[in-house]
């Protein structure tokens, strides 16, 4: 707080009690976090890529037939360049083949894709799978 004396302002010498919580909470704060960042460093084992496709909807489109999917990382380590696979087969007769790339898919976590064909799905089998990786 400050005291004016003929004029000239001056601060008190001893800071308020806000002041030596707040800085307390900030250190308490600093502190946990470096902890959980040390123990996180020391503890968790780098897996490699594990990728898993879930196919979520398919719909028409003017170009063909759209087939959606999430695919999943379920690692610590993220995959980059990644070749994600779809086929529509009828039996052991692949009636078509593409391929999608993902730049990368990161460690615990999940991004969304979609693979076009030509011909419709129904009544097909539809096979989508990740096909590679590297490492980034």
């Amino acid at each position: 707080m400050t005291k004016s004396d003929q004029g000239r302002h001056r601060e008190r010498q001893d800071p308020h009690w806000i002041e030596w919580l707040t800085g307390i909470v900030s250190a308490l704060l600093v502190a946990a976090i470096l902890g959980w960042l040390t123990w996180e460093a020391f503890t968790r084992k780098a897996t490699p890529p594990d990728l898993v496709v879930t196919v979520l909807t398919t719909e028409k489109t003017t170009a063909g037939h759209r087939v959606a999917f999430d695919i999943y990382n379920t690692a610590t380590t993220t995959a980059a360049a990644v070749t994600v696979i779809g086929r529509l087969t009828d039996g052991d007769r692949v009636i078509e083949e593409n391929d999608v790339t993902f730049d990368y898919v990161a460690a615990e976590s999940k991004s969304t894709g979609a693979i076009l064909f030509q011909n419709d799905p129904a009544g097909h089998t539809v096979d989508i799978r990740p096909a590679g990786y590297t490492d980034p």
